[in-house]
């Protein structure tokens, strides 16, 4: 089935209740309510599992100020991240050297750099939003990380002599982006497009349930036939299925 636009999948759903014709969304509450459910449904398959369209590499985004040198803030649109590397390259160093940064809880993040000497000259104390003091390492960069807010990363240190701050410039993040849906006539989901077939028959199912007060079992069973494929078929690369890493890190 090829990607349908919200009004297309509105019409199908309203001539399968043998409800009114419309021309748009907008033009019975019927149609608004069944848009209403297409939404719903939109964002609950989405939220069962994780789809690899919506992953994409992205930057995080520097503080810009050397009284906060190890925090950087995760995009608005970021559902959770995967990993993150850093250009750990040195003045020295005639290449880029990009690296894995570990991910530690809060409370073993904490625990870490609290074993460190304020008074050393190659540490600095920084204090985060919360009023928290961290004592991040100034002469090495960073091979830990954490977020107290699921909005912020923190991580434990940075080259001074390479950069005042942790520059967006020198991050890699594989993150999967929050999706959005538009009430809107011309609107297509963001989906694959053999996904389309269990999301109309999803919600044809539900609008039965629903708006008609009545079960459609043919409609319920191509929904669960649809369900089980997408299981099978939801990445395109490797073959087929792909338990891609769950350990989230982050925003979850």
């Amino acid at each position: 089935m090829p990607k349908l636009t919200l009004i297309e999948m509105v019409q199908d759903a309203l001539s399968d209740m043998d409800s009114d014709e419309v021309n748009s969304i907008n033009d019975t509450i019927e149609a608004l309510q069944v848009a209403q459910i297409i939404k719903t449904t939109y964002f609950e398959i989405l939220n069962d599992g994780d789809w690899p369209h919506l992953g994409q590499l992205m930057q995080l985004t520097a503080s810009g100020t050397s009284a906060k040198p190890t925090h950087m803030t995760i995009p608005d649109n970021v559902r959770y991240m995967e990993w993150i590397k850093y250009n750990k390259r040195l003045s020295t160093d005639t290449k880029d050297k990009y690296a894995a940064v570990t991910y530690m809880e809060p409370q073993v993040f904490l625990e870490f750099v609290n074993q460190r000497d304020s008074s050393n000259s190659d540490v600095k104390v920084v204090t985060d939003d919360s009023g928290v003091k961290l004592l991040i390492l100034t002469n090495v960069a960073p091979t830990y990380y954490t977020s107290f807010d699921n909005d912020v990363v923190v991580f434990d240190s940075h080259d001074s002599d390479v950069d005042a701050t942790l520059q967006q410039s020198k991050t890699q993040t594989y993150a999967y982006r929050e999706p959005t849906f538009s009430m809107t006539d011309t609107y297509v989901p963001d989906l694959p497009s053999k996904a389309f077939p269990y999301l109309l028959a999803e919600a044809k199912s539900v609008c039965f349930n629903a708006l008609k007060q009545s079960a459609n079992q043919k409609e319920e069973q191509r929904s669960t036939r649809q369900k089980r494929r997408l299981s099978q078929e939801r990445y395109r690369m490797a073959g087929g299925i792909t338990y891609p890493n769950y350990g989230r890190q982050g925003k979850k």
